[in-house]
């Protein structure tokens, strides 16, 4: 069975009960989560092997993050242990025509003071096949950044396919390093590239002519045929560039697809309609999972690969949580066309 290492920070989230305010909230519910090891989860839950790599405090939090990933089938067998405390971030879901808000409070936490040395990748890459990082992980600080680095040049010499979603998140990137001279010499290891208009810009100065997202549905698919070219241009170890396609209409309703480009050809998966959206946070996080799984089920087959990590995403935000609690079955059944939402007896 393939086995998968994510590579990134797990945090505390915070939220308001419901669709509460913060300046209505008593009380905050908690869950465990960040892209990476959304990731690492949704493909434990698709029953694969998945390692999730970190740095954790030696503390009561630094324990119950790690029981949450023991929880749903993750391996933490490498996680490194250290640091002064776990990164939290609060979260004020949106609803309707107000959007959701995030406040990170992650500086001089375990996993943004790691160092590079501290993992021992040729371990952590033991019969491994697959290894995935995000954008997060080299926005945090310069030393996460080289230890993101570190990882990728071991991964890449063991011929371990490598795989990112670019993540571009302006509130982190304040350490005095700006994205352009940080993540070309990550993404330039990578054969899988994802990321949407947005990340593309910030990162590489790519970016569609006429598209704009804050005008609801309206999502051409061509429009980012050049953004995926351009990309695989600029780094030519890519063998597959993808883009998520969201339409916001409100925050309660967006459509959602994606396309892939191969280098020769242009998949598009088809359009749902995510009108009650529950927890629209891990979507791209559940997309990446659902592609690392498709892609090694279904090697051969691009098109179906990418309408699985689209049903799978679309899926997840019906789920409160960060991370994809959908099955492969449930997935297939949305791909096959029942979209119903009917009790299952």
């Amino acid at each position: 069975m393939p086995r998968i290492v994510t590579f990134g920070e797990i945090m505390l989230r915070l939220s308001p009960p419901g669709w509460k305010r913060f300046s209505q909230a008593s009380s905050f519910e908690v869950i465990y989560g960040g892209g990476e090891s959304n990731v690492a989860v949704t493909l434990a839950n698709y029953g694969m092997e998945s390692r999730f790599v970190t740095r954790l405090p030696e503390n009561d939090l630094g324990d119950c993050a790690l029981n949450s990933l023991r929880a749903r089938g993750v391996d933490v067998s490498q996680v490194k242990r250290g640091g002064d405390r776990l990164g939290i971030y609060f979260l004020e879901t949106g609803a309707m025509q107000r959007g959701s808000k995030v406040v990170y409070d992650r500086d001089h936490s375990g996993m943004a003071t790691i160092v590079p040395g501290e993992i021992d990748w040729d371990a952590v890459f033991t019969d491994v096949d697959w290894f995935h990082w995000t954008g997060i992980t080299p926005a945090l600080s310069q030393s996460a950044a080289d230890a993101c680095l570190e990882a990728c040049k071991v991964a890449s010499a063991k011929g371990v396919t490598i795989s990112t979603d670019l993540n571009y998140r302006k509130k982190l990137w304040n350490y005095g390093k700006s994205p352009q001279e940080v993540m070309p010499a990550l993404v330039e290891l990578c054969d899988v590239i994802l990321g949407n208009e947005e990340d593309a810009e910030k990162h590489f100065d790519i970016h569609p002519e006429s598209v704009d997202v804050t005008k609801g549905d309206t999502m051409d698919p061509e429009a980012y045929l050049p953004v995926c070219k351009a990309l695989m241009k600029r780094f030519p170890k890519a063998k597959k560039v993808i883009t998520t396609l969201r339409g916001s209409i409100s925050a309660s309703h967006n459509t959602w697809s994606g396309v892939m480009w191969d280098g020769k050809q242009m998949y598009t998966a088809p359009t749902y309609q995510l009108s009650h959206i529950v927890d629209r946070v891990g979507g791209g996080d559940s997309f990446m999972g659902g592609l690392i799984y498709s892609l090694q089920t279904w090697p051969d087959d691009d098109a179906k690969a990418l309408r699985f990590a689209v049903a799978a995403s679309a899926l997840k935000h019906s789920i409160f949580g960060d991370a994809n609690l959908a099955t492969p079955e449930e997935v297939m059944s949305l791909m096959e066309g029942d979209g119903s939402g009917r009790v299952s007896r």
